[in-house]
């Protein structure tokens, strides 16, 4: 599934022309499909895709269905706490995705779900994923790392962009239904500053990102389907920032691409309020890098971490 930042735009479908949030909750509202399989194992729902660069489906968006499709199969009152998901092929904005659903499992009070993304019959996006209900339990996590910034202190990553033509700023999620605030500047125009400065880069980023405007909607399985989606912006920027390079750098010479993706939620999500994304690259070889991020609440709470290898085939 390709990583590169797309294009996410759309015509107006009513009196109320749809902003990226509207046109996004509108992609991720499947209609289900009759079941399919051998004993009745399966649910199918189908679901369109946010136009896009190149007609490239954004991988982010598909895992998101993947979720919401599995949600719609288990058992009222569980919401899901972890998934991993490999991207297998490059998907189509111009035709609709199937998301088929095998019920792999449901315990006492866990669930287990196999959902594959499919196009011109063939999966594009296979996930496995798992489903609690609420229960009480010891509590811990780790703290917030000292001294961030606060968003309101942070510049905004499209106010970067503010100058740009039109056409260029859509390479770089300026019409995104998240916005996004680097501490430190963003990679879209600029490598790290340290780079300017003739030092080593870090490895490391931290950003604030919410949705663009209060979503409205209190379920959490969406709030939960929407950080899955918000992630896969993110994940491979601290390769980059490690190895020199912006997105206009890499943009149009070097194949970029998610490869897989693990995430765990640990608390509930809101996204429309701020999180702070800490990330990291543990390494990069082999045309591949690994990033990770813990996603915190603005008052420190610990509520999801995610992981992703993906291809970049940055020069050595």
């Amino acid at each position: 599934m390709d990583a590169t930042p797309d294009l996410i735009a759309g015509d107006a479908t009513s009196d109320h022309t749809p902003d990226a949030l509207d046109r996004l909750l509108q992609v991720l509202d499947l209609r289900h499909l009759e079941g399919w399989g051998p004993r009745g194992e399966e649910d199918v729902l189908r679901g369109n895709s946010m136009p896009a660069l190149a007609n490239r489906a954004y991988g982010g968006q598909v895992l998101a269905q993947a979720i919401l499709a599995a949600d719609r199969t288990v058992p009222d009152g569980r919401q899901i706490h972890s998934l991993h998901g490999y991207f297998l092929r490059e998907g189509r904005v111009e035709e609709p995705i199937d998301f088929a659903v095998e019920r792999l499992r449901d315990g006492r009070s866990f669930s287990a779900r196999r959902t594959h993304a499919i196009q011109f019959g063939k999966p594009i996006l296979s996930m496995i994923a798992s489903f609690q209900e609420d229960q009480p339990g010891y509590d811990h996590s780790m703290p917030m790392p000292d001294g961030v910034p606060a968003p309101d202190e942070v510049g905004s990553a499209f106010d970067e962009l503010a100058s740009l033509s039109a056409d260029s700023r859509a390479q770089f999620w300026a019409d995104s239904p998240f916005e996004l605030r680097h501490v430190g500047g963003s990679l879209y125009l600029h490598p790290d500053a340290a780079v300017a400065q003739g030092g080593t880069p870090p490895a490391t980023q931290l950003v604030w990102m919410r949705t663009r405007r209060p979503l409205g909607i209190k379920d959490q399985s969406m709030h939960r389907a929407l950080l899955a989606y918000a992630c896969d912006q993110l994940m491979l920027e601290p390769a980059m920032r490690a190895a020199g390079k912006s997105w206009q750098d890499v943009a149009a010479t070097v194949p970029m691409a998610s490869l897989d993706h693990g995430m765990w939620w640990h608390r509930d999500v809101q996204v429309d309020e701020w999180m702070l994304f800490v990330q990291s690259s543990p390494t990069a070889q082999g045309g591949r890098a690994l990033g990770t991020a813990k996603v915190y609440t603005q008052d420190g709470v610990l509520v999801a971490s995610a992981g992703q290898e993906g291809m970049i085939r940055l020069p050595a």
